[in-house]
């Protein structure tokens, strides 16, 4: 069966090789995609930061080693969850737009918006709640405030990542119910309500198909059920196999890895086993979403009021505290 697909951009993929196609399905790099000057296509600029901007000066790399730009540190989407409040969790996202901006940052790694399972997850303190209800109405907030300011936000990560032992390798097994009621309820809601740009996969598996290459969660879940149209990324080494990532609904495998996958997309074109349609698909949702997103970037431009922001930070914060009383002493 033939994959048919109306192109938005098909004046500029048409010109692509087939090279340059799978090219643009990958990192150049840590943080940033291909850039094809030709085509009027810029290089993408994604860095990490639900609280508080990680953007690297010169090279990347995966520990955080290299010096990054100052940056304000807000609380985190556990602290942000206590206040119960939607309009602040927009208000300090909308200032970590305007720092996204001000680094020339076309994409913001975040909200974290996983279930929290266990006190024992390393990254508890990046998610909001084990309510679905409230990790929807806040990562919605954020969405919006992120957005509002021209970056794109990327919710993450799609699905069932409650833990971080062996978080590469390890099986989420559930049920349908379980699925979408308790496990990816926040994503709809922030998909419905916000519009978000993008969507990281996650690393895991769920009932034995590692995500970024899981059709059913991808493409009949998020894209058909949940009326996302915009890109997938892999979280950071979460491709397994690029080719059924595209071919299952994924972008854009991060990070860069010399080309090396975009070698094997090609060959897959070449041999039958990937329509090129699904290639120009994927290309065309990329350059849909992300270039007006570029253009506002490059256009806002502009140092953002530090002594501002801190204060922000500082009501955030307050505006979070959870007090515990001793009732009687007891």
């Amino acid at each position: 069966m033939r994959y048919k697909v109306e192109l938005k951009n098909k004046n500029i993929i048409n010109k692509m090789t087939l090279k340059e196609k799978a090219l643009l399905l990958s990192g150049k790099g840590m943080w940033k995609t291909y850039d094809f000057e030709a085509y009027g296509i810029p290089a993408f600029f994604l860095s990490d930061g639900p609280h508080g901007m990680r953007t690297q000066e010169g090279q990347g790399d995966w520990l955080g080693i290299n010096k990054s730009k100052a940056a304000t540190c807000f609380p985190t989407a556990a602290t942000i969850a206590n206040s119960w409040d939607p309009e602040l969790a927009e208000e300090v996202a909308s200032a970590l737009g305007e720092e996204a901006v001000s680094f020339g940052v076309d994409m913001i790694l975040g909200p974290g918006m996983n279930i929290k399972r266990s006190p024992l997850c390393g990254r508890n303190f990046e998610y909001f709640s084990e309510a679905p209800y409230l990790a929807g109405e806040l990562g919605a907030a954020y969405v919006k405030g992120i957005q509002s300011k021209g970056p794109a936000a990327c919710p993450k990560h799609f699905a069932v990542n409650s833990q971080e032992l062996r978080r590469m390798s390890n099986n989420s097994v559930v049920d349908e119910r379980t699925l979408r009621e308790i496990y990816t309820a926040a994503f709809e809601t922030t998909v419905k309500k916000a519009a978000p740009k993008a969507i990281m996969s996650s690393y895991n598996q769920i009932n034995g198909v590692y995500a970024n290459e899981n059709q059913d969660l991808l493409q009949k879940l998020l894209r058909d059920t949940f009326g996302f149209h915009g890109i997938v990324v892999s979280d950071w080494g979460a491709s397994n196999d690029h080719t059924e990532g595209v071919r299952c609904g994924s972008n854009l495998e991060m990070p860069g890895n010399s080309g090396t996958t975009a070698k094997e997309l090609v060959r897959a074109v070449q041999k039958g086993r990937l329509d090129e349609k699904i290639l120009d698909k994927r290309i065309d949702e990329i350059l849909t979403t992300m270039l007006p997103v570029h253009q506002l970037v490059e256009m806002g431009k502009k140092s953002f009021d530090a002594e501002e922001h801190h204060k922000l930070a500082r009501k955030a914060a307050a505006q979070s505290i959870v007090l515990l009383k001793n009732q009687d002493n007891i």
